[in-house]
């Protein structure tokens, strides 16, 4: 096997992984996790047990139990690039050697689950309902410095989805990569399931205006009015086809369960974000404590 250098995997003097600053010891193989810091702690807080509480920089990592379940939840802050040190770094602390630096012969699976927020694109998904995500739609370019293949069925939806929009003959490279089955089937009474759509940006790249001109001003409707066959965009946000792509990559499962705080076809937003996205966090939860993972 061959020994990954300091310069690339970077193990601290406490021996923890160096953004997330946690050792193997301290995460669990079923992971939720949460764009705001501060979400971890309105996640664990729900934990029977916590037996590690990491923090570095705007990572922050809560290990315990919810029952008898061991489960991690950690932070990942905005946006893709964030999911690439998150993902990575998550993946080097169960499947990487750190004595010998080198990848384990026998390789651990991770249960990634996303409790986030995000804007509706349909009518139907009202504010403060859930999204269940069965595919992650890339407008962001991680997934393209990997080797991210596609089955027959994602080829169909991007290949749709490009002809649809013409953002592939322009400067965006879009990605698909499936939800987990294992993860997904867990997530579908009360939840709307639906393609997300992960974008770079908050405004330009989800079509709002403030003093800035758009380069794509019909981008909403193109990503509300796509079909093809019983697939359709539900909601888009800046995390989850990064969270998809890196752990098909890696062979992990992953969901990314969402809770709808603005509805951009009916210009809508919670009047109680923060109630939302507790009953998102508690009902999910429920269905995690409920299943065989």
């Amino acid at each position: 096997m061959n020994r990954i250098a300091e310069s690339e995997l970077i193990i601290t003097k406490r021996g923890s992984i160096y953004h997330l600053d946690c050792r193997p010891e301290e995460v669990a193989t079923t992971i939720i996790t949460v764009g705001d810091p501060g979400r971890v702690e309105e996640v664990s807080k729900h934990f029977d047990k916590i037996e590690y509480k990491n923090q570095h920089r705007e990572f922050i990592t809560h290990t315990g139990y919810l029952g008898n379940k061991r489960i991690s939840c950690v932070s990942t802050g905005i946006g893709p690039d964030n999911i690439d040190i998150v993902l990575n770094e998550l993946d080097a602390l169960v499947n990487i050697d750190f004595e010998t630096r080198e990848i384990k012969k026998e390789l651990t699976t991770l249960n990634i689950i996303r409790f986030g927020t995000t804007g509706s694109l349909q009518k139907h998904i009202p504010v403060d309902s859930f999204v269940a995500g069965t595919h992650g739609l890339g407008l962001d370019n991680l997934m393209n410095y990997y080797q991210l293949e596609n089955n027959a069925e994602e080829k169909a939806i991007i290949q749709a989805f490009n002809a649809h929009t013409q953002l592939g003959a322009g400067n965006i490279a879009p990605y698909i990569s499936k939800a987990s089955d294992v993860l997904v089937k867990l997530f579908v009474e009360n939840y709307h399931q639906g393609i997300t759509v992960t974008c770079p940006g908050f405004y330009g790249p989800q079509g709002r205006v403030l003093r800035l001109g758009l380069a794509y001003p019909e981008l909403v409707n193109q990503l509300t009015s796509f079909r093809f066959d019983n697939h359709y965009i539900a909601n888009f946000e800046m995390e989850s086809s990064a969270i998809y792509g890196l752990c098909k990559c890696l062979g992990h499962h992953a969901v990314s369960l969402n809770v709808i705080v603005a509805n951009r076809v009916a210009k809508e937003f919670s009047k109680d974000s923060a109630a939302a996205v507790e009953q998102l966090i508690r009902h999910s939860l429920n269905k995690i404590a409920d299943s065989n993972l």
